[in-house]
């Protein structure tokens, strides 16, 4: 394997990881907001596509070919963070996987060495490598799952890097009320 495609295998397991946390949930549950400022699956989902979007598309002039409103300037504060009544599942999904297909075309198209320009990172950094881009997208994405993680535990329980992989201990649900009470309390005396 090259290290482009090592690269993009990274970022593919990170994409994928993120869509698995929408699995087998409602529409309600997917937008819930579950932390105090407001992160949802779905939003997650969106906020990433739009951020791949820019990284593996404008930075390098291959622009994305759809509008992305809720990504301009004078779009409403974190409108990238959630999704609207009218954006279905379906819709961000497959703007996700359409995002894919294009950041793909741009990989496939240029080498790890290939310039860019990230203006947002301001006259210092802005000079940027597709290589030094797809590290970033890898450890946003990352991050992101992160996020996506915690929150479909407090959804509804569920668990793990993938649904073949939970990447956790494999015990019951006794054990992990234990080890939570066990925590609790080492939390407790050292406080």
């Amino acid at each position: 394997m090259t290290p482009k495609d090592e690269l993009k295998y990274y970022l593919q397991r990170a994409r994928e990881a993120l869509l698995w946390k929408l699995d087998g949930l409602s529409e309600y549950d997917i937008r819930r907001p579950m932390v105090p400022t407001g992160t949802n699956l779905l939003g997650l989902v969106k906020h990433v596509a739009g951020t791949e979007s820019g990284y593996l598309g404008f930075v390098f002039e291959r622009p994305f070919p759809e509008d992305l409103p809720w990504m301009e300037e004078d779009a409403e504060t974190n409108a990238d963070f959630w999704a609207t009544a009218e954006e279905s599942r379906d819709d961000i999904v497959g703007f996700y996987k359409r995002v894919w297909a294009h950041s793909d075309a741009t990989i496939d198209a240029l080498d790890l060495d290939s310039p860019g320009l990230v203006p947002w990172w301001g006259p210092e950094r802005e000079n940027v490598s597709l290589q030094l881009v797809l590290v970033h997208m890898i450890a946003e994405t990352n991050r992101h799952c992160g996020h996506a993680d915690l929150v479909r535990e407090l959804v509804d329980g569920t668990t793990g890097l993938s649904s073949r992989n939970s990447n956790l201990p494999d015990r019951d649900a006794a054990w992990w009320r234990a080890y939570h009470e066990r925590l609790e309390n080492v939390a407790k005396q050292a406080g």
